[in-house]
């Protein structure tokens, strides 16, 4: 039987970073876990979980669509509460993951249950369908917000995003050509996916020090 979490990075670090995994990959994904890795050798201590629709198409093996996102939301709570972390505690996620972390984040922040949001490549729309906006509930979100996006993520790209009415609550890293894995175009941009792994680890790290400041 599958490990309710799979952590990385040091037992003892002074913050936690919870992430869901996105819509159509799991929680040992090679984008996931080539996040993870980057997110523990900043210095963070990292689980992951799986949502109970992901965990079942293991053992099916059918790729039945995802549910949506707003039916996540009590797994999402379970597991925070299920990993009982001490110290600072960050939510988040790829993808959907961020997207469902993001609807219940008020709701923790306010109660002193987590000090911060973190998505990385944060699905603002359905590929090839801009008009179709996932952002209602981000114009008014109070957490403390920091969005990591490729520059060209068919999910949202910076010269849509940019004309989006956003909380001030939301910072973001824009990783220059990334798609949606944050993956650049080494010989378009001229940096590699490990480039901007670390410089996405390294802008996490330096965000969450002023946010327990």
């Amino acid at each position: 039987m599958r490990e309710r979490f799979l952590f990385d990075g040091a037992e003892d670090a002074a913050v936690t970073i919870l992430l869901a995994h996105g819509a159509g990959a799991p929680m040992d994904s090679a984008s996931m876990e080539a996040s993870t890795k980057a997110l523990a050798s900043a210095g963070f201590r990292v689980a992951r979980f799986e949502f109970g629709y992901m965990a079942e198409r293991r053992i099916s093996g059918a790729r039945k669509p995802p549910p949506r996102a707003e039916t996540l939301q009590p797994e999402y709570i379970a597991a925070v509460t299920e990993l009982g972390a001490t110290g600072s505690l960050i939510i988040g996620g790829k993808s959907m993951g961020g997207r469902v972390a993001s609807m219940i984040a008020d709701d923790l922040y306010s109660s002193g249950g987590i000090t911060g949001l973190v998505c990385l490549g944060y699905p603002f729309h359905p590929p090839g369908k801009p008009g179709q906006l996932r952002t209602k509930h981000l114009l008014e979100l109070k957490t403390p917000t920091l969005i990591c996006q490729g520059t060209r993520d068919e999910f949202g790209t910076r010269e849509q995003i940019t004309n989006y009415p956003l909380s001030s609550s939301i910072e973001f890293f824009w990783l220059e050509d990334g798609d949606h894995d944050l993956k650049p175009r080494k010989n378009v941009s001229g940096f590699t996916a490990a480039d901007h792994l670390r410089s996405m680890a390294g802008t996490v790290g330096a965000w969450a020090k002023r946010l327990r400041a």
